[in-house]
């Protein structure tokens, strides 16, 4: 039984600090670095990438809607050539990054109100998958669990991950509560290693009312900004460790 932890790192920008990347670096399998267009900067990126190689985590591109000042959490309509070059753009710029301290890309994981929209819009999806197969028809598509960014990305014949998270609340269509309504962030340790063994236990998505969504699971997803991160990182590794899961890097778990 293997699985793969990962989280959503790199997000600080300049002089502002978000999230322990250090601590997370020790505890997940797979980072997912922001590329600059909604946090981010090239030195951020360069060191986040240089202690993730260090620490033995691999590394996923988190592209995202140029809103550095809505933390790529806003909504946008991009024209499907314009928002495919940015994708390639920011995906480029981490791969150097990566390629500059020896290490390569494994993954492309979308980030904030991109990945949600193209969680519910195909066509959406269709351009972001389009964008990471254009950019490295190698790196896998780490997408959330029964989304039309999953689809997407078998269609356009990308390795695809499922994915879900430890600390969102799920609606009845398997996508997340609105970050605006009560109870959508778990910030509690316990109440995250209780909802992912909720998940695992019933093989598939288990949302606020109840209702089970069967799907495979290959990643869970801890985000480095949420408050608490790592207490639940780490508490999420010590359950699913003694669980009997073997916490591994995302090729290792698709392969099987």
């Amino acid at each position: 039984m293997k699985i793969n932890l990962n989280a959503d790192l790199g997000e600080s920008f300049g002089a502002w600090t978000m999230g322990d990347d250090a601590a997370l670096l020790r505890v997940v399998c797979s980072a997912n670095v922001a590329c600059g267009f909604h946090a981010g900067d090239p030195l951020v990126m360069r060191n986040t990438v240089r202690t993730a190689i260090a620490a033995g985590v691999g590394i996923g591109a988190h592209p995202a809607y140029p809103d550095l000042q809505g933390f790529g959490r806003r909504q946008m309509k991009m024209a499907p050539a314009e928002l495919e070059a940015a994708l390639i753009y920011q995906i480029g710029a981490l791969a150097g990054m990566a390629a500059a301290e020896g290490g390569r890309l494994t993954h492309v994981k979308p980030h904030g109100a991109l990945n949600n929209q193209a969680c519910e819009d195909a066509a959406l999806a269709d351009t972001v998958a389009r964008a990471v197969r254009a950019a490295d028809r190698e790196l896998i598509l780490l997408a959330p669990a029964l989304s039309e960014l999953f689809t997407a990305g078998e269609r356009a014949g990308l390795r695809v991950a499922a994915e879900v998270f430890a600390d969102r609340a799920y609606a009845d269509d398997a996508t997340l509560v609105p970050r605006s309504q009560p109870g959508a962030v778990i910030h509690d340790a316990a109440a995250s290693v209780a909802h992912v063994q909720r998940m695992l236990d019933a093989g598939g998505i288990v949302a606020l009312s109840g209702k089970v969504l069967p799907t495979a699971m290959h990643s869970i997803c801890v985000h480095g900004d949420t408050p608490g991160a790592v207490d639940s990182a780490r508490s999420l590794r010590a359950a699913l460790e003694a669980g009997g899961w073997q916490l591994a890097g995302l090729p290792e778990v698709l392969a099987g």
